[in-house]
């Protein structure tokens, strides 16, 4: 008797922990940043466990879940609930959404936050909703980008960076930023970028210090040239569909812990941005300022071109630049 009863015990023990986690919302999650780097331990600290208890959300990091530039496919077609985008992976879908990725947009970080929190950017929000059918959550500041290389001298103009094979994410508004910079463009994973330029198949990358020190591309490089023509914000994403399927409460809550991962990850960036370029110095890395007047109108003149302004929301950009004036 006294086994019948255990057992009949344990059944229903094990029948309520099935349905307590079937009642629990959850929430995958994936993007190209590897294990270790900061900005995956601080997603799973100040998003994941904010979430509580209601929640189970499990993280997929280094591209092993989905490749780079297919999150957003993922999560239409119900594969995956959440990503870490960058702007120029709406482009086909959401064309006005290309002002975004357009170099020298924001001045540094402080315009760059500002604008989100302006206001002028919620139309393009709302169209994203509308057109891709996913909610983006925050923009947590990953890092601006600079020319990184391997040389013997500074590259100071577009002219000078002619002919030098850069890595560019692969995607074409990603690949647009870099021939605007004046260089040969080689769309190349994220993950691969530290054998790609071992080998010389390409000279160099544009990612921040943050990226660059977890990377381990500084081992590599011999010179940053700071550009900052991208000031990075990744657009933390849920689809659309599993957002409509929770609960207002459940909602606020994935809402505010989005807004905490933004917050604490600023933060963390914008430090390691300083001590990173000084510690990368101090081990040889040759770290200067080129023209950026000249960058600046080799971009202009090329978006001009190319009429990569055409579906820019009118007068956009002029709100975007008085913004914080």
């Amino acid at each position: 008797m006294r086994f019948t009863l255990t057992s009949g015990l344990a059944a229903l023990v094990l029948s309520a922990s099935a349905a307590m986690a079937a009642d629990k919302v959850e929430l995958i999650y994936s993007d190209t940043v590897q294990e270790g780097d900061i900005r995956t331990t601080t997603l799973r600290a100040e998003f994941g466990e904010c979430l509580g208890d209601e929640f189970d959300f499990k993280s997929y990091h280094g591209a092993t879940l989905f490749k780079q530039g297919t999150e957003l496919t993922a999560m239409q077609r119900g594969n995956l609930d959440m990503g870490n985008l960058a702007i120029f992976d709406f482009y086909n879908q959401v064309p006005s959404t290309k002002i975004l990725g357009a170099p020298f947009l924001f001045r540094d970080y402080a315009h760059m936050r500002a604008a989100w929190q302006s206001g002028v950017l919620d139309g393009l929000l709302a169209e994203i909703e509308e057109k891709a059918n996913v909610k983006v959550l925050a923009n947590p500041y990953i890092g601006a980008r600079h020319l990184g290389y391997k040389g013997d001298e500074k590259i100071m103009t577009p002219a000078e960076l002619d002919g030098v094979k850069l890595r560019m994410p692969p995607g074409e508004g990603w690949q647009l930023v870099g021939r605007a910079m004046g260089a040969t463009t080689v769309p190349v994973p994220f993950t691969e970028v530290y054998t790609a330029l071992q080998t010389g198949a390409i000279d160099g990358q544009d990612n921040g210090f943050p990226a660059t020190r977890a990377m381990k591309f500084d081992e590599v490089l011999t010179h940053i040239g700071k550009t900052a023509h991208l000031v990075s914000n990744n657009q933390f994403t849920i689809s659309l569909d599993k957002w409509k399927s929770m609960t207002p409460a459940q909602q606020e809550k994935v809402q505010a812990c989005a807004t905490n991962f933004e917050a604490a990850l600023d933060k963390i960036t914008v430090e390691q941005e300083a001590a990173l370029e000084a510690d990368m110095a101090a081990n040889g890395m040759v770290i200067y300022t080129p023209d950026l007047d000249a960058f600046l109108d080799n971009v202009k003149k090329v978006y001009a071109d190319e009429k990569q302004d055409a579906d820019w929301p009118a007068g956009l950009i002029d709100e975007i630049a008085a913004v914080g004036k």
